[in-house]
């Protein structure tokens, strides 16, 4: 699938590929609601009813993915509410196998990741991911989201990178769009990017059941 002769940069999506997105699927259908519930002395589903369609509206821009927005729109600690259910991070098979052996190879590793930095740092903290990574580099650092095309400009102005020797492994289709239309040669996406759901239409990308399936 992946000719690694011709790779010396691999960017890395966090959430759904390294990590598996059960953790963010339950805080956010299941664990947001009930606190919100909570603090309004309401039903979870009646919760859910009111939550969901706001989720919806800012899926794909910098306020879905920022902490200090969603604290402020729904009144709730979410760094603190994330910590409660710290439990459930956790990172995908043959990650750090694979992270390791790119490592050997001296190909350049990145995660590239839209998470708030204070969701980054409590799953850096519970994993230790960044031990095993050349660079980390956040979206909010730019002020857009990966599925924004002028992400990988600003990317690459960064840390450069050639388009047609870097490889993409990301679990969201948009995101993958919006790289090829950027430039980068090299995609694929991620077949269960949470392990507690069914497999995923990955639609016109190759992709991946986990890593030892493009290991070096």
């Amino acid at each position: 699938m992946i000719n690694w002769q011709t790779i010396d940069t691999v960017l890395l999506d966090m959430d759904g590929t390294l990590l598996d997105l059960n953790f963010d699927n339950h805080f956010w259908q299941e664990h947001v609601p009930l606190r919100y519930a909570q603090k309004h002395g309401m039903e979870i589903d009646y919760a859910k009813q009111t939550l969901f369609p706001i989720f919806k509206e800012h899926e794909g821009t910098m306020q879905w993915y920022c902490v200090d927005y969603w604290s402020d729109r729904l009144g709730l600690d979410i760094a603190v509410l994330k910590a409660e259910v710290d439990h459930l991070i956790a990172i995908h098979p043959h990650v750090i196998e694979f992270l390791d052996k790119l490592h050997q190879l001296k190909i350049t590793t990145v995660l590239v990741t839209n998470a708030h930095q204070k969701s980054l740092m409590l799953k850096m903290d519970r994993t230790a991911l960044h031990n095993h990574l050349d660079n980390v580099v956040c979206a909010h650092s730019f002020g857009m989201p990966k599925e924004d095309v002028r992400f990988w400009g600003k990317l690459k102005h960064k840390l450069p990178y050639n388009n047609k020797h870097t490889l993409l492994v990301d679990d969201s289709l948009p995101v993958l769009r919006s790289a090829r239309q950027a430039g980068i040669k090299n995609l694929l996406a991620v077949y269960k990017p949470d392990t507690c759901q069914p497999r995923k239409d990955v639609q016109e990308f190759k992709a991946i059941n986990h890593f030892a399936d493009i290991m070096p």
